[in-house]
């Protein structure tokens, strides 16, 4: 499982990395459209907001997959080997809940908005909204996978204080 994650976060940044180089050469080529020819593209601006709220989301998986979300492990740290396992155990526990609250409200968007078009590409609004259930459908695997080492005892005590040290000291 754990590999089939990594592999699935290599193709996220893959897709990560292709949403920023078209942002990239919308946005450039909008400006200098609209400077230098007095045109410009018009989907530009309304692609380039969902390129960003995909790659942010995309990124977000990615994250999560690495712990490189933010977090103070002063306490966690301190703790021993089970007060450890009872904290991560909680802390994940309340992040399967927020996923799953993201989860249900991005399912329920996309379908609401599934008929309605934006105003520039014409294309569907539930595009917009079906990242939020790719992330939350992702979360919840990632999440699980971990919660589930740490129930059955197979992480170590550095993986149960799930935030990374900072390269900067």
């Amino acid at each position: 499982m754990a590999r089939f994650l990594d592999l699935y976060c290599s193709f996220l940044k893959a897709v990560i990395a292709a949403c920023l180089a078209v942002m990239v050469v919308l946005v450039f080529g909008n400006v200098v459209l609209r400077y230098g020819f007095n045109s410009g593209i018009t989907i530009s601006e309304e692609l380039s907001r969902w390129l960003l709220v995909w790659l942010t989301f995309l990124g977000a998986i990615v994250a999560l997959r690495e712990h490189a979300h933010l977090g103070v492990d002063t306490l966690i740290r301190m703790l021993p080997a089970l007060g450890k396992r009872i904290c991560f155990v909680i802390n994940y526990g309340l992040m399967l809940f927020a996923d799953w609250l993201l989860l249900s409200g991005s399912w329920r968007q996309t379908l609401i908005n599934i008929d309605d078009r934006a105003p520039a590409t014409g294309l569907s609004m539930a595009i917009f909204y079906a990242v939020g259930v790719i992330f939350g459908v992702s979360a919840g695997v990632i999440l699980l996978y971990d919660l589930l080492r740490v129930l059955a005892g197979q992480a170590s005590e550095a993986d149960m204080v799930a935030v990374k040290e900072s390269e900067e000291h």
